[in-house]
């Protein structure tokens, strides 16, 4: 029951952020479209010069609110997604099969190192 209520929420943030998207590419275009007009037939009056203004601080607005409702359509979608974190295993060896034979060898160590003549390296340090 808590999982679907969780999931409407977040659709319903995702179409709010949807919509307030919508909204201020809307003001965005009016906004281009005014500038446009402007640039092209010139100064008509001061009202169009306030009103451009006025379209300025609603796109501000908009693009605020735009953002406020996506950062809490992702809280929202944070919410229903469940994610277990991932705990790596230790590698573990295997025990030797019992009907396997082992026989343990013992390799004695050399009791005297190896000749340096025998390698050559006394007449390497000579020259």
């Amino acid at each position: 029951m808590q999982v679907a209520r969780d999931v409407a929420v977040a659709d319903a943030a995702s179409a709010r952020v949807e919509l307030s998207d919508n909204e201020a590419l809307i003001a965005h275009l009016e906004l281009r479209i005014e500038k446009l007009k402007r640039e092209l037939h010139g100064q008509r009056s001061e009202r169009s010069a306030r009103l451009l203004e006025q379209l300025e601080l609603e796109l501000e607005e908009l693009v605020t609110i735009a953002s406020e409702d996506e950062l809490a359509a992702q809280v929202a979608a944070a919410k229903t997604q469940n994610v277990r974190p991932f705990t790596r295993k230790r590698p573990v060896r295997k025990p030797w099969p019992d009907d396997i034979e082992h026989e343990r060898v013992v390799v004695e160590a050399p009791t005297t190192a190896p000749a340096a003549v025998d390698r050559g390296w006394r007449r390497s340090a000579r020259m």
